[in-house]
């Protein structure tokens, strides 16, 4: 090839473009906007109350949803309606017992479930004051999850409250209640059997500690367990026309739970519509998302997704319905 024939020419490289002459556009006024100064965030005025920190909060994305997940709690409460917490056992780790033992006093909280590592530190706390071991530096010993006493009093009161009819919630939360530990009063499972509201565990069987003891009766843990989900069940079939689940820090059992319960409820022809459910945690994981959050409330109910540290998000909602219960329109409620 010659080189004159091997040249191009200096025009050729260069792409078409686009006229911009003929761009038609409208005036902004016009447009409707997702974000407007009406629901910005306001500056934080020293010595300002609770009530007036939480208005002040802006009116987007987050601040809506606390909002919104509110109103529907409060709407719970007005109509009687269960207002049901699924709570993961990092929730307990977090030190929030005292916080959700006060809801459940206050009628913010109907009924509680737990997987099965939640009884585990629920017991620690009543009975030592403490909880959450070293994995790492029990594991190669052999060691973890071998106290004695958590392995021992957990599998007898489920065996001996299983055989009453008791679920394990019930079980557990009596035994503590009967034996009054140093520290019951923090306990979320004996606040519940305390209060008569229901209380349900749900296990996978070889997910936690007290599985390894020789105390554990499998077949009444998984008896209890299933006499607990029946019970869940019978709470979320209520749920219908205002109720609220709320599914915090369990990225996998309590969604999964929840989703059977509601097949179930709708199967045996409870209506299932007009309740909300949301998602507390800090991922916002799969299960969740689409178990509790999407599938269940699609079409016939809201759903709501918070997303930050449990010691941070669940005292911030709590503080929003107490200061709501304060409020003049609460009162009149």
């Amino acid at each position: 090839m010659s080189a004159a024939r091997g040249r191009r020419s200096p025009e050729a490289g260069r792409a078409a473009r686009l006229d911009l002459r003929g761009v038609r556009t409208y005036a902004l006024a016009s447009r409707a906007s997702k974000v407007a100064i009406a629901d910005f965030a306001r500056p934080h005025r020293p010595g300002a109350s609770m009530v007036e920190w939480l208005d002040s909060l802006p009116g987007i994305l987050a601040g809506s949803t606390l909002r919104a997940l509110v109103q529907d709690v409060e709407r719970a409460r007005v109509r009687q309606k269960p207002i049901l917490w699924g709570i993961g056992a990092h929730v307990i780790k977090t030190g929030l017992s005292p916080i959700l033992i006060d809801l459940m006093e206050r009628g913010l909280i109907t009924g509680l479930a737990l997987n099965g590592a939640g009884i585990v530190h629920d017991f620690e706390i009543a009975v030592a004051g403490r909880t959450s071991e070293e994995v790492a530096d029990t594991l190669g010993a052999g060691a973890f999850g071998m106290a004695r006493e958590t392995g021992e009093e957990i599998n007898r009161a489920i065996t001996r409250g299983v055989a009453r009819g008791l679920g394990i919630g019930g079980a557990v939360g009596s035994y503590l209640v009967r034996r009054r530990p140093p520290h019951v009063e923090l306990s979320l499972l004996a606040a519940a059997w305390r209060l008569g509201l229901p209380a349900t565990v749900h296990v996978a069987i070889g997910t936690d500690i007290v599985h390894m003891h020789p105390a554990c009766d499998p077949a009444a843990v998984g008896r209890g367990s299933h006499l607990d989900f029946r019970a869940f069940a019978a709470q979320v079939a209520r749920l219908g026309g205002g109720g609220v689940y709320l599914n915090v820090g369990s990225a996998v059992v309590l969604p999964e739970v929840f989703l059977k319960a509601v097949t179930l409820a709708r199967n045996l022809k409870h209506t299932l519509d007009d309740f909300a459910t949301a998602n507390l945690d800090f991922i916002q994981s799969y299960r969740p998302n689409v178990n509790v959050v999407e599938r269940p409330t699609r079409g016939t109910g809201r759903g709501y997704r918070l997303t930050g540290h449990h010691e941070l998000l669940v005292p911030l909602l709590a503080a929003a319905l107490v200061e709501g219960l304060q409020s003049p329109r609460g009162r009149a409620r």
